[in-house]
C-alpha cells in the first residue's frame, strides 16, 4: 500500500498507481502535459456548451417553418413558454428528417414574435392584426410584447381622438347650419374671429381656447367653461354668461355691455379696459381680477365678491355696489 505521505514526484518516479493517474507508460505524457491536456479538454467542453446555447433551432408553427437560436428564444422573455420549452428541462419532439419542432399555432404572425425576441421592437400593424398578434403573444406568454402591443393600441386611439376633434371649418359649418352647440368641447381650439352670435352654447367648454375678437353677441353661454381662454377684444354684449367660469381668462378690451354675468366666476381674470356698462354681475366672484380702466357704469355689482380687485381708473358711475365685498380692493 503506498505511503500516504509520498509526493506526486515519488508516485511518478516509482510508478506507483495513483487514484488520479493510471500507471505511466513510456508513450504517455508526463503529468504536467496530462494536466495541460485536461485543461484544454475542459475549455473545449465549455466552448461546446456555449455553442449549444446559441445553436440553431428549427420550428414548424402550424406549417410555417422558421429557423432561430436558443438564445433568441430564451433571453428577452425568460418567463415565456418558448423560453421554458428550450431551457433544456423538457423533452421536445422533433421530426426525423430535419429536426423541426412542431407547435400547433397559426404561423401568420410568428415572424413578428421572432423579431420582437431579437430586437425588442413592436411592429407597425393594423388594429385587427395587432389583436391577432396579441392573441399569439398571450399564448406564448410574452409579457413584454403584450405590454408593447397594448401601448401601441392606446397611443393610436389617443391620436385618432385628437384627429377627430372639431376643426375650425367644422365649427363654422355647425354655426352656419344653426345646430345646437350646447355641451360641445371646443377646448384648446383656435377660434379667432369666429361668429357665434345668438348661438346656443350653454355648458360648452372653451378651456384655453384662442377666441380673440370672436363674436358672441346675444349668445347663450350659461355655465360655460372659459378658464384660461384668450377672449381679448371679443364681443359678448347681451350674452347670457350666468354661472359661467371665466377664471384666469384674458378679457382685455372685451365688450360685456348688458351681459348677464350673475354668479359668474371671474377670479384673477384680466378685464383691463373691458366694457361692462349695464352688465349684471350680481353675486359674481371677481376676487383678484384686474378691472383697471374698465367701464362699469350702471353695472349691477350687488353682493359681488370684489376682494383684492384692482379698480384703478375704473368708471363706476351709477354702479350698484350694495353688499359687495370690497376688502383689499384697489381704487
Amino acid at each position: 500500500m503506498p505511503n500516504c505521505h509520498m509526493t506526486l514526484t515519488d508516485v511518478v518516479s516509482k510508478r506507483i498507481p495513483s487514484p488520479f493517474w493510471s500507471p505511466i507508460s513510456p508513450s504517455e505524457p508526463p503529468p504536467k502535459a496530462a494536466a495541460s491536456a485536461l485543461l484544454i479538454s475542459a475549455k473545449i467542453e465549455m466552448t461546446l456548451n456555449s455553442d449549444a446555447a446559441s445553436s440553431l433551432v428549427r420550428l414548424n408553427i402550424g406549417g410555417k417553418k422558421f429557423c432561430t437560436t436558443v438564445d433568441t428564444l430564451t433571453q428577452r422573455e425568460p418567463d415565456s413558454m418558448l423560453a421554458a420549452m428550450f431551457s433544456g428541462r423538457h423533452a421536445l419532439y422533433q421530426d426525423s428528417e430535419k429536426g423541426y419542432v412542431f407547435v400547433d399555432r397559426d404561423g401568420k404572425h410568428f415572424r413578428h414574435i421572432l423579431n420582437w425576441l431579437r430586437d425588442g421592437v413592436v411592429p407597425i400593424m393594423k388594429d385587427s392584426e395587432y389583436l391577432e398578434l396579441l392573441k399569439e403573444a398571450e399564448y406564448f406568454q410574452l409579457l413584454g410584447l403584450i405590454d408593447g402591443i397594448k401601448t401601441s393600441l392606446n397611443k393610436r386611439k389617443e391620436e385618432e381622438e385628437i384627429c377627430t376633434e372639431l376643426t375650425r371649418i367644422d365649427i363654422i359649418k355647425c354655426i352656419q347650419s344653426e345646430k345646437d352647440l350646447s355641451y360641445v368641447d371646443f377646448s384648446y381650439a383656435c377660434l379667432k374671429n369666429v361668429f357665434f352670435s345668438r348661438a346656443d352654447l350653454h355648458c360648452a367648454k372653451f378651456k384655453d381656447v384662442d377666441a380673440e375678437t370672436s363674436i358672441f353677441h346675444n349668445a347663450t353661454l350659461r355655465e360655460c367653461e372659459f378658464t384660461g381662454a384668450n377672449l381679448r377684444g371679443a364681443l359678448l354684449a347681451g350674452a347670457n354668461l350666468q354661472s359661467a367660469n371665466l377664471q384666469d381668462a384674458c378679457l382685455i378690451d372685451c365688450s360685456f355691455c348688458g351681459a348677464d354675468l350673475r354668479s359668474a366666476h371671474l377670479q384673477t381674470a384680466d378685464l383691463t379696459s373691458a366694457n361692462l356698462e349695464g352688465a349684471n354681475l350680481e353675486g359674481a366672484n371677481l376676487k383678484g381680477a384686474k378691472l383697471t380702466n374698465a367701464n362699469l357704469k350702471g353695472a349691477n355689482l350687488q353682493r359681488a365678491y370684489l376682494r383684492d380687485v384692482n379698480l384703478r381708473d375704473a368708471a363706476l358711475e351709477g354702479a350698484k355696489l350694495d353688499g359687495a365685498n370690497l376688502l383689499g380692493a384697489i381704487r
